[in-house]
């Protein structure tokens, strides 16, 4: 049940479990503009507060800031007279998730605490209940294992979202050594701290590592083959490349002549080239990220005390 009435600014206070935290100073100015000039549009929420008085802010706080800002002395409020905690809780996130800046881990912290306290919740009762798909949700909920040093650096928009949560999926000391290469510079782009995060996962999660002298003499041979096949097709790329240079300086009329009528074919033919040189890149970008996480994985758990050490050795050169 709710009614609707005209409440002293003075009487209304926040709710200090409201999830959202971060409210934009520019945002906030240009709804106090906006409402000095065309009243208010929508109504806040509020809830009577029997232990502080007056009444406590359900979803609206926005609003009710940018009042604050107008200097207005009245607000109009619809009151709810029964609505459990969490109840509030979610309706205020309700708003907050659909419309201005909530930070993602905002919305992860948000969605972690309905799948603590509400009973039978789900990953996917709380993507229905918010509009949002299953993996909107576990992507959110993923940045909760980042190590809080990290997330910051995530927060702060110094490495994007998806890059996050591929970081999020590892133990805290190889977070942390993820953390050093990014300090140093040495990802030229998200997409390549991607690939590294994915191959130090893949990784992480090997029981055991062998070493060229751990192997036996039939693994060595077939390791010895396989490098030697990869090498020698990488080398044969060289050659195909020089015979594409000499076609690519060939002046399309004359290459018109020379393959006579053939040359939808032929342009068939560099296609399927082309898709097949692209898979080859992505692949030895893996190769690329591998062998570079290679260096610097840990397996061993005991590691994890070290964690600490290696993230506070990079706060510096992050901060700069």
């Amino acid at each position: 049940m709710a009614t609707v009435r005209r409440l002293k600014m003075t009487q209304i206070h926040r709710n200090p479990g409201q999830p959202r935290k971060h409210f934009d100073e520019a945002a906030l100015e240009e709804l106090k503009n906006s409402i000095i000039r065309y009243g208010l549009l929508q109504d806040i929420v509020v809830r009577p507060d029997n232990e502080r008085g007056g009444y406590e802010i359900v979803a609206g706080e926005r609003r009710w800031r940018a009042h604050q800002l107008a200097g207005k002395t009245m607000i109009r409020a619809k009151i709810l007279t029964v609505a459990g905690e969490l109840d509030q809780f979610k309706a205020s996130m309700s708003e907050n998730i659909n419309r201005e800046d909530m930070t993602a881990f905002e919305e992860a912290r948000g969605f972690q605490r309905i799948l603590d306290e509400e009973e039978g919740a789900t990953v996917e009762s709380v993507a229905e209940d918010f509009s949002k798909s299953i993996q909107y949700v576990t992507m959110r909920l993923a940045l909760l294992d980042l190590h809080p040093d990290v997330a910051k650096v995530v927060q702060d928009g110094h490495i994007g979202l998806l890059a996050g949560v591929k970081i999020a999926a590892l133990s805290y000391a190889n977070q942390g050594a993820v953390l050093g290469k990014f300090a140093r510079g040495e990802f030229k782009s998200d997409n390549e701290l991607i690939h590294f995060a994915y191959a130090m996962r893949q990784q992480q999660e090997q029981p055991v590592l062998l070493e060229v002298e751990e192997l036996s003499e039939e693994q060595r041979s077939e390791r010895a083959t396989a490098q030697k096949r990869a090498r020698a097709a990488l080398d044969r790329i060289e050659q195909v490349r020089t015979l594409l240079d000499d076609i690519a300086r060939t002046e399309p009329m004359k290459l018109a002549e020379a393959l006579a009528g053939g040359v939808g074919a032929r342009l068939d033919q560099l296609d399927r080239v082309a898709a097949s040189l692209s898979k080859a890149r992505f692949q030895l970008r893996q190769a690329k990220a591998h062998a570079e996480a290679a260096e610097v994985v840990t397996i061993n758990p005991a590691a994890e005390a070290d964690t600490v050490t290696v993230v506070e050795e990079t706060r510096e050169l992050v901060a700069a």
